[in-house]
C-alpha cells in the first residue's frame, strides 16, 4: 500500500472513530472467546489495493473532536494514543469502567497530570480550572456554575460518555483558550445491535447515613431535584410586583409588608433534624438500536435516562484570623448537610452513509443542592457567641443540542459543526438568620440566643440569585492530502456567548422600640404572619404596651444587582502535517483569535445608579503551535512542541457582585479590571511501547504565564471574602513519568489462562512560581491601582498547584469475561486555594492520600448479561483540609473529616 493511501486510511479512520463498530471489551459470558495475543499480533487487514497492513491489539474509542484529527501519522499503529500527533490521553469506555466512578470527573482524576476539587472541577498539571478547556463532541459548553468557566464535570455521569480525551500539548483545531489542557467528552455513539441496559445502585458514608442530619421541607418534589412551585417568585405577589416595578425597596409606595409576609415559609425557613439519614440512590436506563437504510447505510438511535439522589453531612472548623500571628478573630463550628439530586437524559440519532457519518445529539442535565446548616462560634471582637442558621436550594441546568457531520470524498474531507446549548442557575430564597448570646451579666437576656433584627444583635438575611447563559457556536473544517508526505486542513469556528445574571439580597432590620423578647422566637415564628402585622400595627403596639417599632428592608445589592456578560469570537486556523520520512511527522499551525469580551450592569430601576463596574475586552491573538514526532525505532518515539496561548477572565471573576460557593463555603466577589492571561508552553517527551497495550513515557513540561488570575482571601467579621487579580507573571515547570503494564498470567496454571495483572501508574512532578517586583501594579476594583505586593508575594506558588501527584490502579481481570478487581491509590501535595490578602498567609488545601477498591463481576442470567459492582472509596479515611498557617500557629479556614464510602450497584443488559 502507498503512503498516501496509508495517510488517506489513517485520516479516515480518525473521523470513523465517531461510529466504532463493536470494541473489543469484556463480556460476562465466554460463548466467543477474544483472540489470543498471539493472534491479534498476527491479525492483518486488508488494504484498499489489496495489500495487508498491521494492525495494534487495542480497540478504538470513540472520539469527535474539530475537524475529526485524531490521527494524522503515517505510522501503522492504531493505539490512539501512541499515533496521534499531539500528547494525549483517552479514557475509553473500559478505563472509565474500571476506575468505577461514577462521574466522569472522578475518572478524569486518575488521568497523568490531573486532579480534581470537590466540587467536579478538573486542574491540568496543578493549574486552575481557568486554565482547562471542556468540549463535548468537539464543542463547547456553558456552565451552570457562576464560579467556573468550564462545566463542573461531576455533573456528567459515566453512562453518557463513550470517552474522554485530554490533550496536553495544543493544536490550532482547538480554541486558544487552551492552558493547561482540553477534556473533550464524547457521547455514547450508535450501538451496532439493539440493547436495553437497567442499572440501581445504592451507598452510603461513615460521616453521613443512618446518622443525625439538618434539612427542611421545602416541597412534596425536592427529592428529585424539581420544586413544585413554592421557590417560584411569580406565585407572590407583593414580592414579584416589586421586583417588576423598578422601584427601591424603600421608595414610599413599596408593600414592605407584602414582601415581608412573602418572604416567610416555614417551609423554607425551619430547619429540622433528621434522625436516620437515608442511603443514597441512583438508578438508570439506556437504550439503543440501528437499522440497516438505504443500500450502504445505517441509522441509530441511542437513548439514557438516570436519577441519583445523594446525603452528605460536613462537621466544618471555620477560623478567621486578625493578623499575621493568626490570633484568631472568629472561631466557629458548622453542620451541613447536603442532599443532592441529579436528573439527565441523552437521546443521540446517527447516520451513516458510505463514508459520510452525521450526529445529532441532545444532552439534558439538572442538578440540584438543597442545603441547611447550623454554625457556632465566638466572635473575638465582642466576646459574644452566634448561633447561624442557613437553608438554600441551588437549582442548575444544561441543555445542549448539536449536529455533526463529517463528510469523506476521497482525499478531501468536510467536517460541520454547530449547535446550541443553555445553562441556568438558580437560587432562590437563600436564607441566613443570627442569633446572638452576649454572656454579659448586666445583660438580662445574656444567657438567651436573641435575634433582634439588629446588626448588633442578630439578622435576618434573604437572597435570590439567578443565572441564565446561552451559546450558539459553529464551525467547519475542511482536510486534503496532496501527496504522500503533505496534508492540511482549514478551518474556522464561531461562538456567541451571552449571559445575564441577579443577585437581590435584602437585609430586614426592625427598629430600636423592638421587644428584646420578640428575638427568642425561632426563625419561622420572627417573621411570622401575625408578628408582621402587629409590627404595622401602631396602636396594637400601644395597646400592649410595647414599641413603637417598625420593620424595615434594606438592598445590599442595590448598587450592582443585575449584569450582562457577552463573548462573542472568530476564530480561523491553517495547519499542516508534514512526513518527510515515515519515522519523522510536523503537525503545525496557527490560529487567529478575534474576540469581544464585555460584562455590564444592567439597571433593573426606574431611576439608573449609574454604576462603574463594567468592563471591555477586546482582543486578537496569532496562536501558533506545533509538535514534532519521531519514531525513534518500532518501540521508541520521541515528541517535541511549543505553542501560545490564552486565559480569558471568567464572566463571574469580571462581575463586581456577591456569590456564596457553598463547596468551599465563602463568598466571592468579581473584579472588572481583570485582563486575559497569555501562555507559552513547551514540552519534551519520551514514549516507549512495549507488549500488547503496555508503555511507558517520560516528559518535561515548561509554561510562562504573563498576567496569571489569582485568587485571594479577605476577612469581614464572620465571612470569608474572595477576589480576584492579575499577578504580574508567573512560571511552572516539571515532569511526569507514566506506566501502563499488562501481565498474562496463563503460565501459573490452566485457572489463570484467561487472567492477567494490570498496573497502571502515573507521577506528576510541578513547580511554579509567581514574579512580583517593586515597580508592580494591581488593578483591584473598586480600590484605587496599588503595588502588587499588597496581594502577591514573589516566589510563591499559582493558586492550585501540587508539588507531587501520584495516582495507581492495580488490578486482577478476566480477559474472556467480567470479572475485575481493582486497587486504586491517588495522592496530591499541598496546594494553595487562595492567596491571602495582605500580611496573613496563603489558605492551603491539603489533599493528601486516598485509597479505594472497586470489583465488578458479570454473570450470565438467562442469557442476559448481568453486571454486579462494589465500590469502597477513600478507605484512608482522608480528611479535607483547608488552613493557614505561618509555621507556629495554624488556623482551619473549611475543614471537615470527609469518612468512608461504600457502594453496591447492579446492571441487567437485555
Amino acid at each position: 500500500m502507498s503512503t498516501a493511501k496509508q495517510l488517506a486510511g489513517l485520516l479516515l479512520l480518525s473521523t470513523a472513530l465517531t461510529f466504532p463498530t463493536t470494541a473489543i471489551a469484556q463480556s460476562t459470558g465466554v460463548e466467543t472467546p477474544p483472540s489470543t495475543e498471539d493472534d491479534l499480533q498476527d491479525e492483518q487487514i486488508a488494504g484498499g489495493d489489496g495489500d495487508t497492513e498491521m494492525v495494534d491489539e487495542q480497540a478504538q474509542p470513540d472520539i469527535s473532536v474539530p475537524g475529526g484529527a485524531i490521527i494524522v501519522t503515517g505510522r501503522r499503529q492504531r493505539d490512539v494514543t501512541r499515533s496521534s500527533s499531539q500528547v494525549i490521553t483517552v479514557l475509553d469506555t473500559e478505563s472509565i469502567a474500571r476506575t468505577g466512578e461514577g462521574d466522569i470527573a472522578g475518572a478524569l482524576g486518575r488521568v497523568t497530570g490531573l486532579s480534581t476539587q470537590g466540587n467536579g472541577l478538573v486542574y491540568v498539571r496543578g493549574l486552575g480550572d481557568r486554565y482547562s478547556l471542556a468540549l463535548l463532541n468537539g464543542l463547547p459548553l456553558p456552565s451552570p456554575q457562576p464560579l467556573s468557566r468550564v462545566v463542573p464535570l461531576d455533573i456528567f455521569p459515566t453512562s453518557v460518555i463513550a470517552s474522554s480525551l485530554v490533550q496536553k500539548t495544543y493544536s490550532a483545531n482547538f480554541p486558544g483558550e487552551f492552558g493547561g489542557g482540553v477534556i473533550n467528552l464524547t457521547t455514547r455513539a450508535i450501538p451496532t445491535e439493539s440493547f436495553l441496559t437497567v442499572s440501581g445502585s445504592i451507598s452510603g458514608d461513615s460521616e453521613t447515613t443512618f446518622g443525625n442530619g439538618y434539612s427542611y421541607y421545602g416541597g412534596a418534589y425536592d427529592w428529585t431535584g424539581f420544586d413544585n412551585g413554592r421557590r417560584d417568585v411569580s406565585n407572590y405577589a407583593a414580592l414579584q410586583g416589586f421586583f417588576d416595578s423598578g422601584s427601591r425597596i424603600g421608595d414610599d409606595e413599596v408593600d414592605l409588608q407584602g414582601i415581608l409576609g412573602d418572604l416567610n415559609d416555614p417551609n423554607l425557613i425551619l430547619i429540622q433534624k433528621i434522625g436516620d439519614l437515608p442511603a443514597n440512590f441512583s438508578g438508570s436506563i439506556t437504550a439503543g438500536t440501528a437499522v440497516d437504510v438505504f443500500s450502504d447505510g445505517q441509522f441509530g438511535v441511542i437513548a439514557t435516562a438516570s436519577l441519583s439522589n445523594k446525603w452528605r453531612n460536613r462537621f466544618i472548623t471555620r477560623q478567621t484570623a486578625v493578623n499575621e500571628a493568626l490570633e484568631l478573630d472568629t472561631d466557629f463550628d458548622q453542620f451541613v448537610t447536603d442532599n443532592r439530586m441529579l436528573v439527565n437524559g441523552l437521546l443521540g440519532f446517527g447516520l451513516e452513509v458510505g463514508q459520510h457519518k452525521f450526529r445529532f445529539t441532545n444532552l439534558f442535565i439538572h442538578d440540584t443542592l438543597k442545603r441547611a446548616s447550623l454554625a457556632r462560634g465566638i466572635d473575638f471582637q465582642d466576646d459574644d457567641e452566634e448561633l447561624i442558621q442557613n437553608t438554600s436550594w441551588f437549582e442548575r441546568q444544561l441543555f445542549n443540542t448539536q449536529g455533526v457531520a463529517e463528510l469523506e470524498f476521497g482525499d478531501l474531507s468536510i467536517d460541520l459543526r454547530g449547535g446550541y446549548a443553555q445553562t441556568k442557575r438558580d437560587a432562590p430564597f437563600e436564607y441566613e438568620f443570627t442569633y446572638v448570646r452576649t454572656n454579659n451579666e448586666n445583660d438580662p437576656f445574656g444567657d438567651l440566643f436573641l435575634n433582634t433584627l439588629d446588626p448588633q444583635r442578630g439578622g435576618a438575611i434573604v437572597a435570590f440569585s439567578n443565572l441564565t447563559e446561552d451559546l450558539y457556536y459553529g464551525g467547519a473544517d475542511v482536510s486534503y492530502i496532496f501527496t504522500d508526505w503533505l496534508s492540511a486542513t482549514v478551518g474556522y469556528a464561531y461562538t456567541d456567548t451571552s449571559r445575564f445574571s441577579t443577585r437581590r439580597e435584602f437585609d430586614i432590620r426592625a427598629s430600636s422600640g423592638y421587644p428584646e423578647g420578640f428575638g427568642a422566637f425561632r426563625p419561622d415564628n420572627l417573621l411570622g404572619d401575625a408578628l408582621i402585622a402587629f409590627g404595622f400595627d401602631r396602636d396594637a403596639q400601644t395597646a400592649a404596651g410595647v414599641g413603637p417599632f417598625e420593620y424595615n428592608i434594606f438592598e445590599t445589592t442595590q448598587t450592582d444587582p443585575a449584569f450582562g456578560a457577552a463573548l462573542e469570537i472568530h476564530a480561523g486556523y491553517a495547519k499542516v502535517t508534514i512526513t518527510p520520512f515515515d519515522v519523522v511527522s510536523l503537525d503545525i499551525g496557527v490560529r487567529y483569535e478575534d474576540a469581544k469580551q464585555s460584562v455590564q450592569a444592567v439597571e433593573v430601576f426606574s431611576e439608573p445608579l449609574g454604576s462603574t463596574s463594567g468592563t471591555s475586552l477586546a482582543n486578537d491573538y496569532w496562536l501558533p503551535g506545533g509538535t514534532l514526532t519521531w519514531e525513534i525505532s518500532d518501540d521508541l518515539q520521541f515528541r517535541a512542541s511549543a505553542s501560545k496561548t490564552i486565559a480569558r477572565p471568567q464572566f463571574r471573576e469580571l462581575i463586581f457582585q456577591t456569590y456564596f460557593d457553598p463547596e468551599t463555603n465563602r463568598q466571592f466577589n468579581g473584579n472588572p479590571r481583570l485582563v486575559d492571561s497569555e501562555l507559552v508552553n513547551a514540552e519534551a517527551r519520551l514514549e516507549y511501547y512495549f507488549d500488547a497495550g503496555s508503555r511507558v513515557s517520560v516528559a518535561g513540561f515548561y509554561k510562562d504565564i504573563e498576567n496569571p488570575i489569582e485568587i485571594f482571601t479577605s476577612f469581614s467579621d464572620n465571612d470569608i471574602i474572595s477576589g480576584f487579580a492579575n499577578a504580574p507573571k508567573a512560571q511552572l515547570y516539571g515532569g511526569e513519568v507514566e506506566a501502563q503494564w499488562n501481565y498474562d498470567l496463563y503460565d501459573f496454571g490452566e485457572w489463570f489462562d484467561s487472567k492477567r495483572l494490570v498496573v497502571i501508574a502515573n507521577y506528576t512532578y510541578t513547580q511554579s512560581e509567581i514574579k512580583v517586583g517593586a515597580d508592580d501594579i494591581a488593578s483591584v476594583f473598586p480600590f484605587a491601582d496599588q503595588p502588587a505586593t499588597n496581594f502577591f508575594d514573589d516566589g510563591v506558588p499559582l493558586t492550585g498547584q501540587s508539588d507531587h501527584i501520584v495516582n495507581l490502579q492495580l488490578g486482577f481481570e478476566d480477559t474472556e469475561r467480567l470479572s475485575q478487581f481493582t486497587i486504586l491509590a491517588k495522592y496530591a501535595s499541598e496546594r494553595v486555594s487562595s492567596r491571602g490578602a495582605g500580611p496573613l498567609p496563603d489558605i492551603v488545601e491539603k489533599p493528601g492520600l486516598e485509597l479505594d477498591f472497586v470489583a465488578r463481576q458479570g454473570f450470565d442470567v438467562l442469557g442476559k448479561e448481568l453486571e454486579l459492582k462494589f465500590e469502597a472509596r477513600n478507605l484512608t479515611g482522608t480528611d479535607h483540609q483547608e488552613f493557614q498557617s505561618n509555621g507556629t500557629t495554624r488556623i482551619d479556614v473549611n475543614s471537615y473529616d470527609v469518612g468512608r464510602s461504600f457502594s453496591l450497584g447492579a446492571s441487567l443488559t437485555f
